[in-house]
Formats: C-alpha cells, sequence, structure tokens
C-alpha cells in the first residue's frame, strides 16, 4: 500500500525501542472523588530516551476540549506524541486534545501517548491538571497519596502461535489443522526508521497487541525495512542493526504469546528508480521500489531467515508490492523480471527476483512458510502459477492486494484470476482496504475469500486519516474508524 503523506504520518507517529516498563499508578487522596483521574505510564525505556502514555478520565461536568499540563522533574524532554498536540516549555508539558477525542463526557476517558528524551533519573511526574484543575486529589491538597509499590506489567496471555506449513492449498499447524490468517497489517517499520524518527509508529506493547488481539484476528503483518534491518550508514544507529533487529524480535515475540501469526514483509528496499509510478527518486529504502535489489535484499532474507528459522510459527513474505509491470511494455518480461530478477527493463539497478529471495533463505536452513505477491502492486496474480519459484521446502504461496480502486477488485476478476491459483497453493490476501472510509467493498472481499476459505488482512492498525491511509482505527486501545468497525465487526462474528 502506498502510505499517507509525511505530513500525515509526521502528525500520528510515536516509536521506541521496545523493552518492559513500569506503570505509574493513580496518585489519589484520601475522601471524595477527584475531579479527574490521570494515569501515568512508562511504556519503553532506553538508554537515552522512553515511551509514555497518559490515560485521562474526567469524573466531572463534561468537557468539550481539554488541556492536560504536568511538570517533568528529572530533566526530560517531550520528542513527539500522540492522540493530542504535545508541547514542552521549559519543565512544563502540555497536551491539547485533537480535533476527535475533544469531548469527555463525566466518567469518560482518553489516552495520548509521547515519546521523550532523559538523562540521570526519570522521575515521574506527580501533579497533573485537567483544564487547570488538579487531578488524582480531592479538594483536601494535605491528604497524602497511597504508598502501594506500583504494579508490574501482567504477564502475555498463553496463546502462543502455532508453528505452520503448507499442506495442498491449506496452511496448517502441526497437527494437520486449517489456519486462515485473518487479521490486520502493523505499519511503522518500514518507514519511521529510515526517516530517522525511531522504529514503530505508536505503541507495540502488550497493550496494543492484546487490543489487536481482542478484534478475534489471529494474525498480523509487520512491514519492515531493508537498510534499517542491516543497519547501512544511512540510517541513525539508533535506529537500526540491533537495535532494529530486537525490535522486531521483541515484537514478534509479543505477538505471538497472543496466539497471532507474525507476517514478515521486506516492504522498502534499496535502488534508484524514477520511472513510470517511481513513489521517490531516492536511492534508499524511503519508498516502494518496483522490485527488491540484488546487492542487499538476498543477505536480508538470509539474516531475517536465520534469525526465524527455529520459529516455524513465522511467516516471510518476500516483497511487499511488485511492480515491474510498470517499468515496462512487456508482461512477459515483467513477470520474468519478478521471478529471475537481473536486469529488468525500465530498472537502472541490478534486481533480485522472487527465486533469489527463496533461495536466501533456504540457504539457512529456514522451513518457514513463505508469501510471494505477483505483479501490479500484488494485485495481479495472472500468471503467477506459470512462474512461480521453485521451493525445495514446499512451503511456498501466493500473497495477493486488493483495494476498491485496484484493477482486479471485482468477483469476475477475482473468479478468473485467483480462484486458479489457491486451487493449486494456499492464497493470503496480505493487505485488503479501501479508501472510502467505509467498509462496503472491503465486505465484499471479505465474503468471497470467506467463501473460498481464504485468508485476509486488513490495511492498517494505525491511527491515520482513514481516507489517505486507509486506517482501521483512531487510537490504539482499538477503537475502529467507520472502515475499521466492518473488519472487527466480521471477524468477531467469526470467532465469537
Amino acid at each position: 500500500m502506498r502510505h499517507p503523506p509525511r505530513s500525515v504520518l509526521l502528525a500520528t507517529a510515536g516509536a521506541f525501542a521496545l523493552v518492559s516498563g513500569a506503570v505509574v499508578p493513580v496518585v489519589t487522596a484520601q475522601g471524595a472523588t477527584p475531579a479527574c483521574t490521570v494515569e501515568y505510564a512508562v511504556t519503553g525505556q532506553w538508554d537515552d530516551g522512553f515511551q509514555g502514555s497518559v490515560k485521562i478520565t474526567n469524573n466531572q461536568a463534561a468537557v468539550n476540549g481539554w488541556k492536560l499540563t504536568f511538570d517533568f522533574a528529572g530533566g526530560q524532554k517531550v520528542t513527539q506524541g500522540w492522540n493530542a498536540k504535545w508541547s514542552q516549555s521549559a519543565t512544563t508539558v502540555t497536551a491539547v486534545n485533537e480535533s476527535w477525542n475533544g469531548t469527555l463526557g463525566t466518567g469518560a476517558g482518553t489516552t495520548a501517548g509521547f515519546l521523550a528524551s532523559w538523562s540521570g533519573t526519570n522521575a515521574v511526574p506527580t501533579a497533573f491538571k485537567l483544564n487547570g484543575t488538579p487531578c488524582n486529589t480531592d479538594t483536601d491538597p494535605t491528604t497524602p497519596p497511597p504508598t502501594d509499590p506500583p504494579p508490574t506489567d501482567p504477564p502475555p496471555p498463553d496463546g502462543t502461535a502455532p508453528a505452520l506449513h503448507v499442506s495442498g492449498t491449506k496452511l496448517v499447524d502441526a497437527a494437520g489443522r486449517t489456519r486462515r490468517l485473518l487479521g490486520v497489517n502493523r505499519s511503522g517499520g518500514e518507514f519511521m526508521c529510515v526517516q530517522g524518527r525511531g522504529i514503530w509508529d505508536g505503541p507495540v506493547d502488550d497493550a496494543a497487541i492484546q487490543a489487536i488481539a481482542d478484534w478475534k484476528t489471529n494474525a498480523v503483518r509487520i512491514p519492515l525495512n531493508e537498510e534499517c534491518w542491516l543497519g547501512l550508514s544511512n540510517i541513525k544507529p539508533e535506529y537500526g542493526g540491533t537495535h532494529y533487529i530486537n525490535a522486531v524480535k521483541d515484537l514478534v515475540t509479543r505477538v505471538e504469546a497472543h496466539g497471532l501469526t507474525p507476517v514478515l514483509d521486506l516492504h522498502w528496499t534499496y535502488g534508484q528508480y524514477t520511472g513510470n509510478s517511481a513513489g521517490c527518486s531516492d536511492v534508499h529504502a524511503s519508498c516502494q521500489k518496483p522490485m527488491p535489489d540484488l546487492q542487499y535484499a538476498p543477505s536480508f532474507w538470509s539474516s531475517v531467515a536465520g534469525t526465524f528459522k527455529d520459529d516455524k510459527a513465522a511467516v516471510f513474505d518476500l516483497f511487499n508490492e511488485p511492480y515491474p509491470d510498470r517499468a515496462t511494455a512487456g508482461t512477459t518480461d515483467a513477470w520474468k523480471c519478478w521471478r529471475d530478477g537481473g536486469t529488468c527493463p525500465g530498472i537502472s539497478y541490478e534486481v533480485a527476483g522472487m527465486q533469489d529471495l527463496v533461495d536466501s533463505i533456504r540457504a539457512t536452513g529456514a522451513q518457514n512458510v513463505i508469501l510471494a505477491g505477483g505483479l501490479a502492486y500484488s494485485n495481479d496474480l495472472s500468471q503467477w502459477l506459470t512462474y512461480r519459484p521453485t521451493d525445495p521446502a514446499g512451503n511456498l504461496a501466493a500473497a495477493y492486494h486488493v483495494y476498491n480502486f485496484n484493477t482486479c477488485a471485482n468477483e469476475s476478476c477475482w473468479n478468473s484470476t485467483l480462484a486458479p491459483v489457491a486451487a493449486q497453493v494456499p492464497l493470503v490476501a496480505g493487505e485488503v482496504g479501501e479508501n472510502t472510509c467505509a467498509h462496503g467493498f472491503v465486505d465484499q472481499v471479505m465474503k468471497w475469500f470467506d467463501d473460498h476459505a481464504l485468508s485476509y488482512l486488513g490495511w492498517t492498525w494505525n491511527t491515520w486519516d482513514c481516507s489517505s491511509g486507509p486506517s482501521l482505527i483512531t487510537s490504539y486501545d482499538g477503537t475502529p474508524t467507520a472502515y475499521g468497525t466492518g473488519l472487527r465487526d466480521h471477524l468477531r462474528a467469526l470467532n465469537p
């Protein structure tokens, strides 16, 4: 999927290197119910930075527009945030509501998050004000707060994701039970690091993954960036190499602990392309390229496969959305480029074909399931069976993406081009979505895929404008957009 404009991403982004965090309890005075309560939590911390969140609950008359203020005492400095407009003057931090979450009725709450730097100590704020009214205290300011120790993070649920392999046209677990991948994409790992802004877009802690699981999903697709994984010189060290790899490993572990299948997707890659439908002119991995590059993509997959080869629950998605067909007018040339790579018409860099990437993975000894998307941004599978790469492990499946604005976006095309593929190999729609902020089209997609017992994952679990994303949620607690409501309700109906 093409991503929203950078300005949209900047307005909503947040990222961190995932570590266990501490939750700070609400500090309330004894006596009457406070006018407002604020729960402050440190959800991730590293050498010079941390991620925090504030959960605000309004216990007084309804407010239409809110402003939260508090003071840092340890030299911390907010650098960015989401679900509120964040700013800081000296030690005073201010969070002002967004247009969509400004109304708080009596007893209503909202959550906002931020990234900040720190050094020395990361002292917890002790006083909060909502629209100038002190929170977490009654009218007696001398009443001491409770001294109970902060609770620890609850352990993740015991729902380990199953090891998978291909059996005929199905993905199955070790016991032979069919597993349709039904879930969401969690975008961020492909763009934040190369833009020098972090690793993830928004929280990926246990609560955030639980919110995904609460939609009755069983899979999460995780887009990745080739240069960040390999730690190339243009990537800030704190967001690349070992830091990036460990963050991905932590997220995969957390996803699997909730019983969800992680799908690791090579999304953005190296190589300069300025031809038809170019997403950028940059040689670096800063946008979707027509094909993966021979210089780094095989090394990426060798490293990823070596990292996860003992984890058969992880699925490998070779390359997000190939479009060599936009670089050449010849369909045969495009499919040959897709499979074999090398010097491809209209593409200035040496290309890694799908066979190159399969070979790189299998050379490590990894037997994980592999997905391969077709042409036209993975929307064209018309000759996938003819040109599919050879997989000695026999664990290859087809990947397909579909949005309401694609060419192959109707039942007639699905019957003529997808059904023959699905009759021979497993078929996974790694991205489904629509840019209407509604779910009428996705409803049609899900029905066809349900009728054919196939897999699909919605794009995307990020709090972007649904018409430019499109995005499934307005908050990382799982509050859906109108578009996301369709996917959520459908998955819950399938697995009540």
